[in-house]
């Protein structure tokens, strides 16, 4: 709507604030203009609404992760949204025997196909997807960031010959492992509290 009322058209990263100094400085020419102008900050009203429910979503988030008492939010990439949806979708970590058992169903594990003599590991398309794709944008935002360990190991995965995606694969399942670390050593945690209150 604004490319069409703006001529020379909007930067492609804009925020609400600016488009409001933005609309105060548009003067329709005629009436389809002005019908497109009304439309448009009636899009920017719902647009500022959708705002404050995301921000107020995320509080609430931060909250429960808080409340929680985990500490994934120590591990590189994984922020308040991410661990929460950890949390809910693990929701009890001691139902998995190991991490390998834990890789499998977040489906960070790789299958290996077998053609003669030749083996390859393929991705897993199977276990939890939101839990997957947590670990996966964790891993990303890893690789985005020059100096994280995460780049480090993606970077030496290159190194050794593998493609972009079986090195970000490889460090999927480092996230994997981390996550499912944190996540038992939080169980520990939060039992003996639990343990040493009951003493009290």
């Amino acid at each position: 709507m604004l490319c069409e009322l703006v001529p020379g058209g909007v930067p492609k990263k804009i925020i609400a604030d600016r488009v409001t100094r933005l609309f105060g400085s548009i003067t329709p020419p005629d009436a389809v203009a002005g019908a497109r102008w009304e439309l448009a900050a009636a899009l920017l009203e719902d647009l500022r609404r959708i705002d404050g429910q995301l921000r107020e979503t995320r509080k609430q988030l931060e909250s429960a992760v808080r409340a929680s008492g985990t500490s994934l939010t120590g591990l590189f990439g994984v922020g308040p949204v991410l661990a929460a949806t950890v949390i809910g979708e693990v929701s009890d970590v001691s139902r998995f025997k190991n991490r390998d058992r834990f890789a499998a169903y977040n489906g960070t594990a790789p299958i290996e196909v077998s053609s003669g003599q030749r083996k390859v590991n393929r991705l897993s398309r199977r276990g939890n997807r939101r839990l997957n794709q947590a670990i996966h944008t964790a891993a990303v935002t890893q690789v985005r960031q020059p100096h994280s360990e995460g780049r480090a190991y993606y970077d030496k995965k290159l190194a050794e010959g593998k493609t972009h995606r079986e090195a970000l694969r490889a460090l999927k399942r480092q996230v994997s492992d981390a996550v499912f670390t944190q996540l038992r050593a939080d169980a520990r945690r939060a039992l003996a509290q639990h343990q040493s209150g009951h003493t009290d």
